[in-house]
């Protein structure tokens, strides 16, 4: 598998990854029955956010998580002397915005590259999401979601403070810096192979409390 330092990229693996398909066949599984697709989605946000959220609908659930999110922004903002004015991002031109804005992106990027190589080496499907559906590393995408607010967000606020205070070097430096710390220190890449393998084991009910995944230490 070729990768960028501390996994902040994934360039190429070999086809398949390991030669065992038991997981990604209980994906298919799971992912092409729609009430055990949202069973899936509802222990990921319950391994995120702590707590079993009470809907069972996608869309509210992914209502109640930006919700949450958004809050968690402004938190880290005033933690960093920052200020912050929304989460925006064009596709097109993702340069063209704010700092905060960039340095998320950048982390976001080293965070969702860090998921592809946990699917790659558990030889899931990236295609097959449970919360993302139209990318194709939906998947990826999922997984890189549980350690959003433990992992990306932090290194990016971090990022822009150590930006502000030497620009020796481009924001997205610093930002990559961050977030390979944080990959690195809390083993990240192998924790998420460890969720992946939890999430297609032996099918259980969504708990009543769930623990999130452990969030790193600051960095």
């Amino acid at each position: 598998m070729a990768t960028g330092q501390d996994g902040v990229r994934f360039y190429a693996s070999m086809p398949f990854g390991q030669d065992d398909s038991a997981l990604a066949r209980q994906q298919v599984r799971l992912w092409s029955d729609e009430s055990k697709r949202t069973h899936v989605a509802r222990r990921m946000y319950a391994w995120r956010l702590g707590e079993v959220l009470p809907a069972t609908d996608i869309n509210v659930l992914r209502g109640m998580e930006g919700a949450r999110v958004r809050t968690l922004y402004r938190t880290l903002a005033r933690q960093h002397g920052i200020n912050w004015a929304g989460r925006r991002y064009d596709r097109e031109d993702p340069e063209a915005t704010d700092r905060v804005n960039q340095a998320l992106n950048h982390a976001s990027s080293a965070l969702r590259a860090a998921a592809m190589i946990a699917v790659a080496a558990t030889s899931t499907v990236p295609q097959l999401g449970f919360i993302h559906e139209d990318s194709a590393s939906a998947f990826c995408l999922d997984i890189a979601d549980l350690y959003r607010e433990s992992v990306c967000l932090p290194a990016a606020f971090r990022a822009v403070r150590r930006f502000e205070q030497n620009r020796s070097q481009p924001l997205e430096r610093y930002a990559r810096r961050c977030a390979a710390y944080a990959l690195q220190e809390e083993q990240v890449i192998p924790a998420m192979i460890d969720r992946i393998k939890a999430l297609f084991g032996e099918e259980e009910d969504v708990p009543a409390s769930a623990g999130a995944p452990e969030p790193p230490a600051s960095l």
